[in-house]
């Protein structure tokens, strides 16, 4: 009782939170309808881009809908009618978001191509990094607004556990699938336009005589933009829930501990608000701008934070955690942003020279080496949460929670990374000229930076928050510790760390089957439509579209069956011990295989766009070829499998802690 009453002295708050981020959307939705002037070719280019993604989301949407339906019969059948239905509800707004960031993003690039051609670079940024910033406020406000309701009006029922853990499982089911599909989709047809367009028919990036170039426009939309954001949205929301369930158990003051993670989530959201103003205010370059957003963000949200926690009596111990949560953020991100723009990428490119066995090899030990140092920092942070927090591994969960409290502005500065690129491939295929080109790439050299930050944000947020929802998955069923060499633990252990594996194996044979499939058809294009490559013929952009369609939906089902069925399995063959140690070794290996993915892949990339800046022979040189073929290698790496690994730990996790709920 104590705790539905002290809910709704802070509702009034929570909700006006809440509105603010509405509004946000809404405003920053309006600003992007505002512009206009669009010319004919443009506007074509733009709507195949839109017409494809959306095309792309409602088939994903309508296998991901089957499968809700599936799992909530049988979470009806195993906990009643209204864990049902949060579980419905919570797969619903995951979906929202994706939606609704997706026409943002599919609207803002050819509105980023016309500020460039018209007023500039400076109108150009401001129009991408509104564009990302609807789908980052729909991600903060939409996690904000399903917790607050679940709390209000459940926080007295008798399963109120269960019922979190199913609102969490729905934006689980939701961000696998999303970020499956949507990596396998942009990955296939990224892979076979770059290969047949550069290396065999050596034509530019995003020229209009590649078939494969519309696709993989719509592929950045749909991999990261619905993909990150579902990855993100899972990431907010499942650490607040981990909170809650921990704070549950707290001997003292049960009542603040069980909101505090929600007042954090409600004043990082006013504080995202605060850093998206500031770049209208302060007049600096394009890279300082983003930065600033963020740095503003979060400085707000620690001094509103020291305010809330002093006030309400709280331990200053508190309030370290939220510090810590949010330096971990920023220095993992400087960690990737070394890795993947700095000496080891100009390494990699020397290393082309010689070939391309030399340049996978050079880019997997930096992928190798980029894994350590993160690790330690977010083991470290994890330490320091756990004894500063006071109050056990109640304080490791919030230190999740404090991470993502400014998901707002950390998913705007990752969402403007595709709109920039986007925009590049509209003023190439328009003919647009240099200048306007120019703007666009260097907007999208910065993009590819902050993507590189971003996955690295949403990798080690992913394993605090996998770490939190272990924890409440021990307390949930009463493990006090596991015994490494208890044979069960052991072997579940041993089945977890190789899943990871399994996975990555399972998305990287997808991507290259896929493209594959790709390779032929645009071959087969260049080789039998007359006039093509002398750009007097139209490829077809739909059928190279529709090839990525069909088999990224095809090939994300199996994954998904496994992330989902492994820990029932392993719960009922091997008992509860045995899946705590599957999450332990799916926790470890898929963290450090999603590090050494992403960071190699995003050092593979920018080594290749190192060279077509000029460097070393530039475009079409021996070298650039070799970089092209370890790209192929890495935009797999980095879009697809990678990003996977934090999807499946977090949804391992949560169908664990749901089982200890029978």
């Amino acid at each position: 009782m104590y705790v539905f009453l002290f809910m709704m002295q802070l509702f009034p708050a929570l909700f006006a939170a809440v509105g603010i981020g509405g509004i946000s959307v809404l405003v920053l939705f309006a600003k992007l309808k505002r512009q206009d002037g669009v010319n004919e070719k443009t506007q074509k280019i733009s709507d195949a881009i839109a017409r494809g993604a959306m095309t792309f989301l409602e088939k994903e949407y309508k296998i991901i809908l089957c499968v809700v339906g599936l799992i909530a019969c049988a979470i009806y059948y195993a906990f009643g009618s209204t864990s049902a239905l949060i579980f419905v509800a919570s797969s619903g707004l995951s979906l929202l978001t994706g939606f609704l960031g997706m026409k943002a993003a599919t609207s803002a690039n050819v509105l980023t191509t016309l500020a460039a051609q018209k007023s500039g670079e400076s109108a150009a940024f401001l129009v991408a990094f509104f564009g990302g910033g609807v789908m980052g406020f729909s991600v903060a406000t939409f996690g904000l607004f399903g917790m607050t309701l679940v709390l209000c009006y459940y926080a007295q029922h008798e399963h109120f556990v269960t019922i979190l853990t199913c609102f969490g499982l729905g934006t689980s089911i939701v961000a696998f699938f999303a970020r499956i599909g949507g990596g396998i989709f942009t990955k296939s047809a990224d892979v076979g336009a770059d290969l047949v367009g550069k290396v065999e028919a050596g034509i530019p990036e995003d020229d209009p005589r590649n078939p494969a170039v519309i696709a993989d426009n719509v592929g950045d939309c749909v991999g990261d933009t619905a993909g990150m954001g579902a990855d993100i949205y899972e990431s907010y929301v499942s650490a607040m829930i981990s909170c809650v369930i921990l704070g549950i158990a707290l001997p003292d003051q049960t009542a603040q501990y069980i909101v505090l993670p929600l007042v954090l989530s409600a004043l990082g959201l006013v504080s995202s608000l605060v850093g998206l103003l500031s770049n209208l205010f302060l007049n600096l370059g394009s890279a300082a701008m983003l930065r600033n957003a963020t740095y503003v963000a979060m400085g707000c949200f620690l001094a509103s934070s020291y305010w809330y926690i002093t006030s309400q009596g709280l331990p200053i111990g508190i309030f370290y955690v939220c510090v810590i949560g949010c330096l971990s953020g920023i220095l993992i991100g400087l960690v990737t942003e070394y890795y993947t723009g700095s000496t080891p990428v100009e390494k990699l490119a020397q290393s082309s020279e010689s070939g391309a066995a030399t340049n996978i090899i050079y880019g997997l030990s930096i992928g190798m080496e980029s894994v350590c140092l993160p690790v330690v920092l977010l083991g470290a942070s994890v330490l320091a949460a756990y004894i500063y927090g006071g109050q056990g591994l109640y304080g490791v969960a919030l230190a999740a929670v404090a991470m993502l409290a400014t998901v707002g502005i950390t998913m705007t500065v990752d969402g403007y990374g595709p709109i920039a690129d986007n925009a590049g491939g509209i003023a190439e295929m328009a003919g647009l000229g240099k200048s306007v080109r120019a703007i666009t790439d260097k907007l999208d050299t910065l993009g590819n930076t902050t993507a590189a930050m971003g996955k690295g944000f949403a990798i080690g947020s992913a394993l605090l928050t996998a770490l939190a929802l272990f924890s409440a998955f021990s307390q949930s069923a009463g493990i006090e510790g596991l015994n490494a060499f208890d044979p069960w633990v052991l072997m579940g252990m041993i089945i977890g760390g190789a899943m990871p594996f399994m996975v990555s194996a399972l998305t990287m044979r997808s991507v290259g089957n896929t493209a594959w499939k790709m390779v032929q058809e645009v071959r087969r294009q260049f080789k039998e439509i007359p006039g093509l490559m002398e750009g007097t013929a139209d490829p077809d952009y739909e059928r190279c579209i529709a090839i990525s369609t069909y088999a990224a939906l095809r090939e994300m089902i199996l994954p998904g069956v496994i992330a989902i069925c492994l820990p029932v399995i392993v719960y009922y063959m091997l008992g509860v011990h045995a899946l705590g140690g599957l999450l332990v070794g799916a926790t470890l290996t898929g963290n450090m295989l999603a590090l050494m993915m992403a960071n190699g892949g995003g050092a593979w990339d920018n080594a290749k766009k190192y060279i077509e800046a000029g460097n070393l022979g530039g475009k079409g040189s021996s070298a650039h070829k070799a970089a092209v073929v370890g790209d192929t290698v890495g935009d797999p790496f980095k879009d697809t499998s990678g990003p996977a690994m934090n999807i499946l730990v977090k949804l391992m996790a949560i169908v664990s802690l749901l089982l200890v709920g029978l």
